[in-house]
């Protein structure tokens, strides 16, 4: 029986909602599935839990990454054993529901042009409750269109895409998170159509302890990843639009870094704060300030100040130390 999807699943530490994931891929509504799991070096018994249901189900096939390589080289390696018609991925601390991968295939077998499916997005917060993602998706968009809005998320990264996509535009493994984000706005720029499945869930957990939300040095890796976006936008060549709009994004996300820098440097270590100062002055030198949006380059903290970062460092330090001062009246009244 032809393989009708494989489902990317990569582990690091998951233990603890793993079954979960898992449970729901073999529960799926149609079987001729293929679940390739990379295990990344973890730490916890998530490798033993990968092993028990391998044996379990010939459907589960396990690897283990040499070293702890992040979760964009773990899915790349998982590529190469991909052999469904269709290619999607579950994060190993969430789920789908029994139906959305037979949800999913019924839209690429409707529409011959469907080159990716959107899945149906519901956030999971700590008490259970579900929330649909933030934007609406229309029923369709073009590849182009797509990937504008994927440039501020105004749909998600949470798709199937034929799998010559992801052998061509395998994930941006330029750092160890965030970058494999880079990809998924390639796969649309080189889609036909992008199609939205509504009935096609996928559940994601908002887990405090990603790496999203923890305290690490890692969330510095967002402006590497951006930074080699950018690189992809040139080589494209798309325009001076989706130029201007991406280096607004660049220099929000720049601007925010350095808040996560005020925030929690008492937190981290000298080296690593010395690592993300750097990473954020890389940035700022690069901005093409031309093309910031008035709103994004004289407001006081967003003046990019480039002949001076000493000077730009006095002003984000000013800047942050007022809105502390703002939230704490907030918070008394």
């Amino acid at each position: 029986m032809t393989t009708s999807v494989s489902v990317l699943v990569a582990i690091y530490n998951a233990a603890p909602y793993l079954e979960q994931c898992l449970d729901s891929l073999l529960g799926q509504s149609i079987e001729n599935i293929q679940i390739l799991c990379m295990d990344d070096c973890s730490t916890d018994n998530s490798w033993e839990i990968l092993q028990d249901y391998a044996r379990r189900d010939a459907r589960v096939e396990i690897f283990q990454m040499p070293e702890n390589s992040g979760q964009a080289k773990a899915r790349n390696e998982l590529i190469r054993h991909a052999r469904g018609k269709f290619v999607t991925f579950l994060d190993s601390d969430d789920w789908m529901a029994p139906d959305t991968l037979e949800n999913c295939v019924k839209i690429f077998d409707e529409h011959d042009d469907a080159d990716c499916v959107l899945l149906r997005v519901l956030k999971i917060d700590e008490n259970g409750t579900e929330t649909d993602y933030d934007k609406p998706i229309p029923p369709s968009l073009t590849g182009f269109e797509a990937f504008k809005a994927s440039l501020t998320w105004d749909i998600h990264g949470c798709y199937a895409a034929r799998r010559e996509f992801f052998e061509q535009w395998p994930y941006d493994d330029t750092c160890r998170s965030y970058s494999d984000d880079n990809s998924t706005r390639q796969h649309y720029y080189h889609s036909r159509r992008v199609y939205y499945a509504p009935d096609a869930r996928y559940f994601y957990r908002q887990n405090a302890d990603s790496t999203t939300h923890r305290v690490s040095v890692r969330r510095y890796d967002f402006l590497r990843a951006n930074t080699s976006m950018k690189r992809q936008l040139l080589d494209l060549n798309v325009g001076e639009e989706i130029l201007d709009i991406y280096e607004n994004i660049r220099w929000l996300n720049c601007v925010g870094l350095y808040m996560f820098y005020y925030q929690n440097r008492c937190l981290m270590s000298a080296a690593d704060n010395a690592y993300g100062l750097q990473e954020i002055k890389s940035v700022w030198r690069s901005i093409e300030a031309k093309r910031l949006r008035p709103r994004n380059r004289y407001k006081l903290g967003y003046v990019p100040l480039q002949w001076s970062w000493r000077l730009f460092r006095v002003e984000e330090e000013i800047y942050f130390f007022l809105r502390s001062i703002k939230n704490r009246w907030k918070n008394i009244a």
